[in-house]
Parts: C-alpha cells; structure tokens; sequence
C-alpha cells in the first residue's frame, strides 16, 4: 500500500492508475489550451476575403448559406431542413453504484453545400471540420430513434424503457457562415499547366494500346515507328493537349473550401460572428488552462507521495 500523504491509502496498481489518469488528463489539457488559442489566433489574424478574388490557400469567407441547387437534408433525430448536421444519441447506464451516459450512435453528414458572398459562390466540403454550430437542440426520451418510428410511449415506456438522451446540431439555408479553411478554384484556365507535360501524358496513354498506336502512325507497315513516324506521334499529342487545355479555360469557374492538406491548418465553419466565436475559443483556452492546472497539481501531489 502507498500512503499518499495520509488522506489515502492505494495499492500500487490503483495508485499507478490513479496517477496515470491524471496525467493524461493533464497533456490532454495542455493540447487542447494551445490549440483553442492557435484557432482564436488564426481566426483574429487572417483578413476576410472575397470569393472571386480570394487567393489559394488558407483563407478567411463569409457568406450565406445555400443548398446550390440540392433538396435540404432532412435530420436523423429531429427531422429538421438542414444544409449540414451533426448528432448523437446516449444511452443512461447504472453498473452498481455508478451510472452514466454512453454514447450509442453519432454521426453527422459529409454533402457539401454552397457559401455565397456578393462576389461568387464556394463549394464547401465539410469532412474534417471543425463546426461550431448556434443550432444545437437536446432532449430525452425512451427509444433509440426519436423520430420516424412506431414505438412504445406513454407513461409504462418511462418506466420500464430504456432511458436515451439525443443531441443534434445543424446549418440551416439563409444562415450567415463563418468559414476558414483551404481554398482552392479550378476551371477557367486558372491552372497553370504545362502544355508538354500534358502532351506527355497523352503519349503514355497512347503507349498502353501500342497495336492501335501502330495502326494509326505506323506508315510503312513494318511494325515499328521510326523517328518520322515519332515525330508525327508528338505532334499529334501536341495538338491534343492544346485543344484539352482550351476547353479547360472555356471551363466556368468552380470554388472550393475544404480541409487543408497540409496538418497543423485550421478548418472551422461557424454561424457564430468572427468574434464571438474567437471569445469562446479563448474561454474554452482558459478553461483548459485551468483543467492543466488543477490536474498538474494533483498529479505532482500524488508523485511525492512516493518521495516520503
């Protein structure tokens, strides 16, 4: 047994567990103080942007909300006309004399909907995000599925039924969005290709039907292609992959926000005002703060027990 200053007595197992709780715990809180401050940094340092003349990379949007074109979701649990959606359902559990709550379902949806500002519309691929969403419902009730489903009610379901907690948050149409993220457009000749390399790619193409590259620039027969014959296989690439890089730059104009490829990059989408949402991110910091404190201190306190 170790005494821990003689407010308790734990075996070396519970103790190592103890102390090892409570240092996870604590790295868990240092991580996420400094990365709630990162992304209130991120969000007060970077300049908001226009769609049409954003540049690539990381930038900041606002805008409204849009289905672009598609019918509305319809939510699991609530059955709301959403753009995006997030849910989860929780089971209340009893083992002895402690009881909890358990995760049973989650899930939230990956359909990507339209930003548009007075300049352009922006794609925006929501896998990955990080939202924070002002519409966020949650209530209870005895089956699994609170929605869509023919199942016992009334008071004997509350007694004898199993005990559920739903919570379910969503975007709407109309709502004004708070987007940071990366931020990428194509079409519209805004690619810079090479039009060699392009070229090349359609000779490599070309080279895995060899028989019909040979139908079609073998001249003399004799199956192979001399260098006369090579040079016209060049130029007909060429010719190719001018006309393809043309029809790119006819191509409309297509913008999109998604997850950055690079780690370490933020994504946030929020309906929430810029600085709201970066006050909460800071409270969140310093509530962290408070949590690296409070588990730092017990766990130091409990190492030098084993120093007496």
């Amino acid at each position: 047994m170790i005494d821990v200053h003689g407010v308790l007595a734990l075996s070396t197992g519970y103790y190592a567990l103890v102390v090892g709780t409570t240092a996870v715990i604590m790295l868990v809180m240092l991580y996420r103080m400094f990365t709630r401050l990162r992304r209130a940094r991120w969000i007060e340092d970077t300049p908001t942007s226009r769609i049409r003349s954003a540049a690539q990379g990381l930038v900041e949007l606002k805008g409204q909300l849009d289905p672009g074109g598609h019918t509305p979701l319809i939510s699991p649990l609530g059955e709301v006309d959403c753009l995006w959606y997030r849910f989860k359902v929780e089971e209340y559990r009893r083992s002895g004399k402690s009881s909890r709550w358990h995760t049973v379902e989650q899930g939230c949806s990956e359909r990507p909907f339209v930003l548009r500002d007075d300049t352009a519309v922006c794609w925006i691929v929501p896998q990955g995000a990080e939202v924070h969403p002002s519409r966020v419902r949650r209530w209870e009730g005895h089956r699994r599925w609170p929605a869509g489903h023919s199942v016992r009610t009334g008071l004997l379901a509350g007694l004898i039924g199993k005990r559920y907690r739903y919570t379910e948050e969503w975007l709407e149409e109309g709502q004004l969005l708070y987007a940071l993220g990366w931020f990428q457009s194509q079409g519209g000749g805004r690619e810079a290709t090479d039009q060699q390399s392009v070229a090349r790619q359609i000779i490599g193409q070309w080279k895995g039907d060899y028989a019909e590259l040979l139908a079609r620039f073998d001249r003399n027969g004799d199956g192979e292609l001399d260098m006369p014959e090579w040079e016209r296989v060049r130029q007909a690439a060429d010719r190719e992959a001018a006309s393809k890089l043309a029809a790119r730059g006819r191509a409309p104009v297509v913008h999109q926000l998604a997850k950055a490829p690079h780690r370490g990059l933020p994504f946030i989408l929020s309906d929430h005002h810029e600085e709201n949402l970066s006050a909460r991110l800071r409270r969140q910091s310093v509530l962290s703060l408070a949590g690296l404190v409070i588990s730092g201190g017990l766990t130091g306190w409990l190492l030098l027990a084993l120093a007496r």
